[in-house]
């Protein structure tokens, strides 16, 4: 019997100090090691990060998310850490990437900006539904890019 998927959309403030070459290279070496332990258990997802707050979706089996979230929740690079959706899924959205880094590009950049107009950059008025699609959508485009 296959084991249910789940699907886990969160948001946290950056607490990462440092002038903005610093921290790009903090949030690298994040997903270096996020790409390295998200493969090695099965989790699959995207993480889309500004100089406020990072969003992320994590999807897998219930107990590789809860051990990523865990892992995430107690590291001091985030702060003020808030679920804003956790659901069982049919397939994972986000297959080909251990963990994709969102918004290089124009179009992702237009996207999440319209998450920070439409909210005022308020993270406690974000939507897990609207969060997940545009990270969907600008997946898909970075996908297409570079093929």
């Amino acid at each position: 019997m296959t084991r249910p998927l789940y699907r886990l959309v969160y948001y946290s403030r950056n607490r990462i100090a440092g002038a903005p070459g610093d921290v790009a290279q903090t949030v690298q070496g994040i997903l270096r090691a996020s790409q390295r332990n998200n493969f090695e258990v099965g989790v699959t997802g995207a993480l889309l990060f500004n100089a406020g707050i990072f969003a992320q979706v994590l999807e897998g089996r219930q107990d590789s998310i809860s051990a990523t979230f865990e892992r995430i929740q107690r590291d001091p690079r985030h702060g003020d850490v808030h679920v804003l959706g956790f659901e069982q899924t049919s397939a994972p959205s986000f297959p080909n990437w251990s963990m994709a880094y969102l918004g290089r590009s124009r179009e992702a950049e237009n996207l999440f900006g319209s998450i920070a107009a439409d909210s005022g950059f308020r993270p406690d008025s974000l939507e897990s539904e609207r969060i997940f699609r545009i990270m969907r959508e600008i997946a898909l485009e970075e996908e297409s890019a570079a093929a």
